[in-house]
């Protein structure tokens, strides 16, 4: 399961996991494994916090409107630490959900239901004069203990649904390891996951997240500042 990848690699020291650039604001931030999970960690704790139970559905749309965010990444896997099922759909679309999650444009409570804003920050900071009925993740998230105890998931439960799949633990468990470092441009929600996140940690591998425009040129130049495989490529560019 991922959460099981995620805390092995972890273990294994600082290298970098994700390294996400925003080309519209020149910004460029690294997560290493540690830093990821123990993002992942605080998540969970505050969804025990906030008495989101076991079996129940978390909605998402944080990664339907920017499915190349890290912070965004960081939501599936601690759902699935709490035993939930991720539902990735706009805010329009989050049915009975015990809690949504949604990006920093136009913040407001979805459909009555518990809501949650992520500032989208490229360091995670946090988001100011949020409505009622709106918090925010990043001041909520870094209260919470490093600690965790998660729930373990049955492989058979349904973990992710979005418009086009629904898919178990051992289904996703199953997505094609990557041992590289791999660049990757943001696409659709599912994709982006697997290929930026699922894979590296299932093959050892690590992710260069490129969002905001960028031509051809551009692109083989972050791919060889940070040894990374283009889309396509057989090998890393020195």
């Amino acid at each position: 399961m991922l959460p099981d990848a995620l805390a092995r690699r972890a273990r294994r020291g600082s290298a970098p996991l994700v390294t996400h650039y925003d080309l519209a604001t020149g910004a460029r931030i690294e997560l290493s494994a540690i830093t990821f999970a123990n993002w992942v960690d605080k998540t969970t704790n505050l969804l025990e916090s906030l008495d989101v139970d076991p079996g129940t559905t978390i909605a998402l749309p944080v990664l339907d409107e920017r499915p190349g965010h890290w912070m965004g990444l960081i939501w599936p896997i601690a759902a699935w630490q709490r035993g939930c099922h991720v539902l990735v759909a706009p805010r329009t679309e989050v049915g009975e959900a015990a809690l949504v999650v949604i990006g920093p444009d136009s913040p407001a409570p979805m459909a009555g239901l518990p809501t949650i804003a992520c500032s989208l920050h490229p360091l995670g900071l946090s988001l100011r004069g949020l409505p009622p009925g709106v918090d925010d993740f990043t001041q909520l998230a870094l209260a919470e203990p490093d600690a965790c105890q998660g729930v373990q998931p049955d492989p058979r439960a349904l973990a992710w649904t979005d418009a086009d799949r629904r898919l178990t633990h051992a289904e996703i468990a199953a997505t094609p390891p990557e041992a590289r470092r791999v660049l990757v441009r943001p696409s659709d929600p599912w994709t982006t996951f697997a290929t930026a996140l699922a894979g590296p940690l299932l093959g050892g591998g690590s992710t260069v997240l490129v969002e905001g425009p960028a031509d051809a040129d551009e692109l083989a130049r972050i791919a060889a500042s940070e040894r990374a495989v283009l889309p396509g490529a057989a090998g890393s560019l020195r």
